[in-house]
């Protein structure tokens, strides 16, 4: 939405004028699907679609922000604990990112804000914490004088996700948004992750990313995506460590057997999807480093496939009759036709996958995935450079 035009929002909403507009955006995961929860390595970049907001300081101790298209929210700073009838809502978010920020030490204050999104919720590229990082941009510039790190701002994104929204997510996406660009991150240590900026442009080397929507619903998936750090930990669990990043993967092979019996197959598998994508991640930052196209598209294409043989997160368990992610990958890989990349994207089991598509075929690949999935369900993204930001309107 044009800055003009959330501004106009805000007046007709609060009746006043807007001072500052800020934004942060979705991100899309290139390497590393289920690794960050285990203090893996990953690979992800922010995308050209954002969460933004009209904002203005208040002297009324909360904070009031209305989206586009939903009732408004407000959140006393005089409550900040956290509200078990709130979890999976805005408000959750809300007043996650405030009462982390107190926790920390930051001065924090009132705000009023309208906001809108092409981060569609759903959607893959993770709206939700776009909308935590906005949070967070905006109590930073408005009330910490800037001085809120954007590691930070991410990690107070995840508390808010985990602890009020009641969602057990990694890192990986929070990062992504905060930062910006492309970045490569190893949360070996996920106090100070180790975050590297990589200069690549996916335009400019003939391929396009796209981002294709299968059609399928998250809801009532979350025991499926608790699953997967569930079994990793098991795992890890057996050889006396919290994450599997701590297991030494020549251990793990010499104990297979034992493994099985005692965390079953899937688990096993996991792992072992874990300990190939950890190294993967790795190979592919090193290819973009070289300007190596082709090799990272063969890492990426195989990312996809561990996803779906070892992680297991394309169908839901037990479904038989729909099936859209695995729908989704099939017909990509039969478009692309040996050219190009595909894999699932981010959580799995319904959303999006990735593909890369080679600019001579873009408008081919298209067509073939909407006549299956639906008009508009193939999304072309550009690499964005910034994080979260405010400016003065």
């Amino acid at each position: 939405m044009e800055k003009q035009r959330l501004s106009e929002r805000f007046s007709e909403t609060f009746g006043t004028r807007a001072e500052f507009y800020a934004a942060a955006p979705g991100r899309t995961e290139l390497g590393g699907n289920h690794t960050d929860h285990q203090h893996g390595r990953v690979l992800a970049a922010a995308v050209n679609l954002v969460t933004e907001a009209a904002v203005a300081k208040n002297d009324r101790r909360e904070i009031c922000v209305q989206s586009e298209g939903y009732p408004m929210v407000k959140i006393s700073l005089d409550d900040l604990l956290p509200k078990a009838e709130e979890q999976g809502t805005t408000a959750a978010l809300i007043r996650g990112v405030a009462a982390r920020f107190v926790q920390m030490g930051y001065s924090i204050g009132g705000f009023d804000a309208v906001a809108a999104s092409t981060v569609l919720p759903g959607s893959g590229l993770s709206s939700s914490a776009a909308f935590e990082v906005l949070i967070g941009t905006i109590l930073n510039f408005l009330y910490a004088e800037g001085s809120v790190s954007a590691v930070e701002i991410a990690k107070i994104a995840q508390y808010a996700e985990n602890m009020y929204f009641g969602k057990p997510c990694g890192l990986m996406d929070q990062m992504a948004s905060s930062v910006g660009n492309v970045i490569g991150i190893d949360f070996a240590d996920p106090e100070n992750p180790v975050i590297e900026r990589i200069n690549f442009d996916f335009a400019a080397s003939g391929y396009a990313l796209c981002i294709i929507d299968s059609g399928a619903d998250h809801a009532d998936l979350t025991d499926e995506y608790a699953a997967i750090p569930r079994d990793m930990k098991a795992v890890a669990g057996l050889f006396g460590k919290e994450f599997l990043r701590d297991v030494q993967e020549s251990e793990f092979l010499a104990m297979i057997n034992v493994v099985r019996d005692v965390c079953g197959d899937r688990a096993v598998l996991r792992a072992m999807h874990f300990f190939a994508e950890n190294k993967r991640v790795e190979r592919q930052i090193a290819a973009l480093q070289r300007g190596d196209l082709k090799a990272y598209l063969a890492e990426v294409t195989a990312s996809g496939r561990s996803s779906w043989n070892l992680l297991q997160n394309v169908v839901p368990n037990g479904e038989t009759r729909h099936q859209n992610m695995a729908i989704a990958l099939a017909v990509a890989e039969k478009l692309l036709d040996g050219e190009g990349a595909y894999r699932v994207h981010g959580g799995g089991f319904a959303g999006t996958i990735q593909a890369f598509v080679p600019e001579t075929r873009l408008e081919a690949f298209r067509e073939g995935i909407e006549r299956v999935l639906g008009e508009g369900s193939c999304h072309v993204l550009n690499v964005r450079p910034d994080g979260g930001v405010l400016s003065n309107l």
